[in-house]
């Protein structure tokens, strides 16, 4: 057996000192083999590649370099809308005459079974509709008043009544519709498009989280890379200043010094990278070089001056103050220059109590930029390469939430059973309402439409398979829709 080298055997090689012999007395095999000089390490680990040479291509490859889709794709990127607190249908897309003439009378025993709501009496009565309905555009669409903005546009969309989900809280909803499961630690859909698709922005990320309202219950798990390799990671850009914090260099670094400093930190990973094949390594190293590029590119995608006083005016934008209107703007901007995924995220739809001021609040932040996003994108021939969704986690009650304990009044509870979302864009149809819900809007009557079927569609859209595209980690393999998911056949042009 192989002992570690002794001081008699180091003598046998070589006249030594006593001070050499000092130095040698912690001298190992590991320490030969690293610090010998022939390459033993290196040998190994080509050997190891050499089974695999598509492997040792691939290790130093940019993972977000553009990749070849599953089959023809209808749209080369997506905007997602969320509405995080999860908007009242009953209020805004889902009209029920019914709802309105049954107002303050208990819900059938019929119809809520043996549902139970955390804040919602086993007698509570129905609240009716806070706004009024009307039929707009050549598709004849039945909006609220609380949305004339929308109205404008209403035949480039599609509406779904009927989507559904599994989770009735904020948190474990919103991580489920970003990543196919409720607790943290699984892949963001953003995720999973970069890595499926790689991105074609060369100077920026190809995943950007934008948000306004405040934060979303889900957090950053809403849109992690989970096990996927940390360049698939979203990289959320903040409201105010540089969109990416440190991305201007401080006072008396020049681009020159900059760039000699990335150099000199990216030689040492390389060579941590050859040593130990580390994926984190390389992550590391394709994040170092997209931050660079983001210090000349960002500042300058962030700058809304650059844009016309009629585009700013259609948005509702202030250049220089966030607003969910401003990201709204930016997020064109980025699918314009090749972003492949951007989660807009807007907070403040959960209305226990007085639902009807709290959607007049935040219908007035949303509409007229959501309108008008459409709008643009038509107009600058990016609409039918561009994939638009709107919606929250879930949907509201028909019965009423009110409390005096917990000072709150005609208000709606979380409905996992029924929700409205509309989408709009490349191999969307437009103009037509699919899916409908019972006369109280309880139950989902016609064409459901689960969660990991909005998903499955979002991926097929954009040319992937949602069955093909996966992900092999501890023992098995992942996919966003778990072993769920059919596409909205009627959705689909």
């Amino acid at each position: 057996m192989t002992t570690p080298l002794s001081n008699k055997h180091a003598g046998a090689m070589q006249r030594d000192t006593p001070t050499d012999r000092g130095a040698l007395r912690g001298v190992t095999r590991r320490h030969f083999f690293q610090d010998c000089g022939v390459g033993v390490g290196k040998i190994a680990l080509a050997s190891l590649l050499a089974g695999n040479p598509a492997r040792a291509a691939s290790r130093r490859a940019d993972p977000l370099a553009p990749k070849a889709p599953h089959f023809e794709p209808k749209v080369e990127s997506v905007i997602f809308l969320f509405m995080a607190g999860a908007p009242s249908q009953l209020d805004l897309f889902d009209y029920k005459p019914k709802l309105a003439e049954l107002e303050g009378k208990p819900l059938p025993p019929s119809v809520i079974g043996d549902q139970r709501y955390a804040f919602i009496r086993p007698d509570a009565g129905l609240l009716g509709p806070r706004f009024e309905f009307a039929k707009h555009g050549d598709c004849g669409a039945e909006l609220s008043s609380a949305l004339p903005h929308l109205a404008k546009v209403v035949d480039d969309i599609a509406i779904v009544k009927s989507i559904q989900t599994d989770q009735f809280n904020h948190a474990p909803a919103q991580i489920f519709f970003n990543s196919g499961f409720p607790l943290p630690g699984r892949p963001s859909m953003g995720s999973w498009v970069t890595y499926g698709l790689g991105s074609e922005a060369e100077d920026l990320p190809g995943f950007v989280v934008l948000s306004s309202g405040g934060g979303t219950s889900g957090g950053a798990a809403n849109w992690t890379n989970g096990f996927l390799p940390g360049a698939y990671a979203g990289t959320p850009f903040r409201s105010t200043g540089d969109p990416i914090l440190f991305a201007s260099n401080p006072p008396g670094v020049d681009e020159r010094a900059q760039r000699d400093t990335i150099d000199l930190v990216q030689a040492l990973n390389r060579r941590r990278l050859d040593r130990l094949a580390d994926p984190a390594i390389e992550t590391r190293i394709n994040a170092y070089e997209t931050a660079y590029k983001m210090q000349s590119r960002a500042p300058e995608l962030a700058d809304l001056r650059s844009e016309s006083e009629e585009t700013l005016a259609a948005y509702g934008a202030d250049p220089d103050a966030p607003s969910f209107a401003r990201n709204c703007l930016l997020a064109r901007r980025l699918v314009e220059r090749g972003v492949r995924f951007v989660n807009v995220y807007h907070k403040g739809w959960d209305h226990h109590s007085d639902v009807e001021s709290g959607l007049r609040d935040q219908c007035g932040q949303t509409d007229q930029a959501s309108a008008a996003l459409i709008a643009d994108l038509k107009q600058r021939g990016l609409l039918d390469k561009t994939l638009v969704v709107w919606g929250g986690e879930f949907g509201r009650t028909p019965m009423v939430e009110s409390s005096a304990a917990n000072n709150r009044v005609n208000g709606r509870d979380h409905h996992p059973q029924a929700f409205t979302m509309w989408f709009a864009g490349g191999g969307v149809r437009r103009g037509v309402s699919i899916g409908a819900t019972d006369e109280l809007g309880f139950h989902v009557t016609d064409d459901p439409v689960h969660v990991h079927d909005v998903q499955a569609t979002i991926l097929h859209l954009l040319g992937l398979d949602h069955r093909r595209l996966t992900y092999h980690y501890q023992g098995r393999d992942f996919r966003l829709t778990d072993v769920h998911g059919h596409l909205i056949d009627k959705l689909l042009a």
